[in-house]
Formats: C-alpha cells, sequence, structure tokens
C-alpha cells in the first residue's frame, strides 16, 4: 500500500548523512560523489550507500557526464512526499478542485460517449481530473498492477493509454515503480 511508501520515505530521509545530502544538493545543485563525499568529511563509499538510498525512494537522480556520475535532487518528488503526511485525512486538501457531483455529473455527460469511453480528454484541468476519477475506479486499492494491465485498463475508455497513464501520475492517483502501478490512497489525488 501506498502508506509503506510513506513510512519508507520517511525511515530513508531520518538519517542525518541524508539529510545532508539533501541540502547539499539543495543548495549546490548537482554533484558529483567526490565532491559530496569531500563536503561531508565522509569517504565515497558511505556516500554512494547513503545516494542508493536516496535513490530508491526517487528523491535523487543521476546523470553521467563522460566518466563522472552527477547527483542532483527530484525536488518535485522530495516536496510530494515531505507534504503526503500532513494532507492524508485533510478533507479541504486543494479545495479549489473540489467539486460537486453535480459538476462530476455534467462533465462526465460531456466527455463520456453512451458506450462509456471518452470523447476527447479534457484541456481544462478540474475537468480532466474528473475524468482522471472516472477511468481509475475501476482498479483495486491496494494492488500492483503490470503497465500491460493498466494500458488495457485505459483502452476500454480511451485509445491514447500513454498519456492517460501518464497523467494519473503526474495527478497523483497513481505512483509507477519498475513498470508496475499502485493506487495512492484517495488523500493524495488532487480531486
Amino acid at each position: 500500500m501506498q502508506l509503506d511508501r510513506l513510512v519508507n520515505f520517511h525511515k530513508t530521509v531520518g538519517d542525518k548523512t541524508r539529510l545532508r545530502i539533501i541540502g547539499l544538493l539543495k543548495e549546490g545543485g548537482a554533484l558529483h560523489g567526490q565532491a559530496i563525499a569531500g563536503k561531508l568529511g565522509l569517504t565515497p563509499p558511505t556516500i554512494s550507500h547513503h545516494i542508493t538510498k536516496l535513490k530508491e525512494i526517487d528523491i535523487v537522480y543521476q546523470r553521467r557526464d563522460k566518466n563522472t556520475i552527477y547527483y542532483s535532487l527530484n525536488e518535485k518528488k522530495l516536496a510530494l512526499l515531505a507534504e503526503a503526511i500532513t494532507r492524508l485525512g485533510d478533507e479541504d486538501m486543494n479545495a479549489e478542485l473540489q467539486v460537486t457531483e453535480e459538476e462530476k455529473h455534467n462533465v462526465l455527460n460531456n466527455f463520456i460517449d453512451s458506450n462509456g469511453r471518452l470523447k476527447s480528454i479534457p484541456a481544462q484541468l478540474k475537468k480532466r481530473l474528473i475524468v482522471l476519477e472516472h477511468i481509475i475506479k475501476g482498479l483495486e486499492s491496494g494492488k500492483t498492477y503490470p503497465e500491460p494491465e493498466i494500458n488495457e485498463h485505459i483502452k476500454k475508455y480511451h485509445e491514447d493509454f500513454a498519456t492517460i497513464r501518464r497523467e494519473f501520475i503526474m495527478h497523483h492517483f497513481m505512483t509507477r515503480d519498475k513498470g508496475y502501478y499502485e493506487l495512492n490512497p484517495k488523500e493524495l489525488w488532487l480531486i
């Protein structure tokens, strides 16, 4: 379940060295392992160990430049995970995106045809979130889905499964890990 992901995030960042690495990357941008080790007074293998842990929770990513690997902070993911715990149970979360049942009904009538298929992906965020929520209702909470299974589910509604799959991730309906997808708790959804 996604609550396990939040617990793992807090366990991982609950280490002084990892917090110092996060601080360095936030302050200094991309740095290579030797630079991080030098600034923190630690050995490169120690830095490598901690960077691996931070990469596992997707808050640090790497890029190679010739023979040097640079590490950068995934600030968007860090902010999302850090704020997620404060949003659990928050009914007023994203109040500007809250919609009434009547609004949902009207949007779905406009964008879903008589066969239950999506006519087009709405351009307006609020309407798009309503449609995404409708499409995702057929999936089970706590179940992990391989990518082909998610694609087949989406194809029941629209042929552009890749775009809708990306929208699920971008708007926090789901998380993706190595080609597997899982529903987030509803508290993390943007609607």
